[in-house]
């Protein structure tokens, strides 16, 4: 299995892709390779179509997979893309053979159906299970949303990130408990935006943000 996150500003994506298929088995670790052709035997016999079965399954899962792979890029882009898509919601993604999964919090109804729509229209896109779920209202969520917001970009280290088109740190609050996604750009940014999020009188606080570098060593080995 080969797991794979792609995550441009704060839009944190993961594809998983698995297996081979029916029509194409590929030779798994651990097993034998294919033996000679014994004496007599043409080298066309069914050890020799076996072995071009095995290449050719392995080049079709490749494929899969670099597909799969832009089709993520391309939602990606049409969340970010959305503009009621803010630092108060969450979306994740998962893409097996162009079908799309969507899962994470909105403040919304609205913005899980948009989102979907904005989803299904991405080229190679074939289908689309939204697993969306809308946070509750609450007056006493709305507070920490906004307090923990004004207290992360208003920091001075975090300039930089609130003039962004996106600002990568999103802050999901549901029921009084909060938890940090998107990315930054060090550990010491991550461990500052958790020890501001704090202050607020949060039932916990949960620091799922992700380094650039951990961002960028997930996408090479997706390449």
């Amino acid at each position: 299995m080969l797991q794979q996150c792609f995550a441009p500003v704060a839009l944190a994506l993961v594809t998983i892709i698995q297996g081979a298929t029916a029509a194409a088995p590929v030779m798994g670790r651990g097993q034998a390779a294919p033996t000679a052709a014994p004496a007599g035997r043409s080298p066309g016999g069914p050890t020799a179509r076996s072995s071009e079965w095995n290449v050719a399954g392995a080049r079709t899962i490749e494929d899969a997979s670099k597909k799969d792979l832009q089709i993520l890029k391309g939602v990606a882009t049409a969340v970010d893309r959305y503009t009621r898509f803010t630092i108060f919601d969450d979306v994740n993604a998962s893409v097996k053979d162009g079908a799309v999964t969507l899962t994470g919090k909105v403040t919304m109804p609205y913005k899980s159906d948009e989102i979907e729509k904005r989803v299904a229209g991405v080229d190679g896109v074939r289908a689309v299970q939204n697993k969306l779920t809308v946070l509750p209202v609450s007056t006493f969520d709305d507070e920490l949303r906004f307090r923990i917001a004004r207290s992360i970009y208003g920091n001075s280290n975090f300039w930089n990130y609130a003039v962004m088109p996106n600002p990568p740190i999103h802050i999901v609050v549901e029921n009084g408990r909060v938890t940090l996604t998107g990315v930054v750009r060090s550990d010491v940014d991550r461990v500052l935006a958790r020890s501001l999020a704090t202050a607020f009188g949060a039932f916990s606080v949960t620091n799922d943000l992700k380094t650039d570098a951990e961002v960028q060593a997930a996408l090479e080995k997706s390449e």
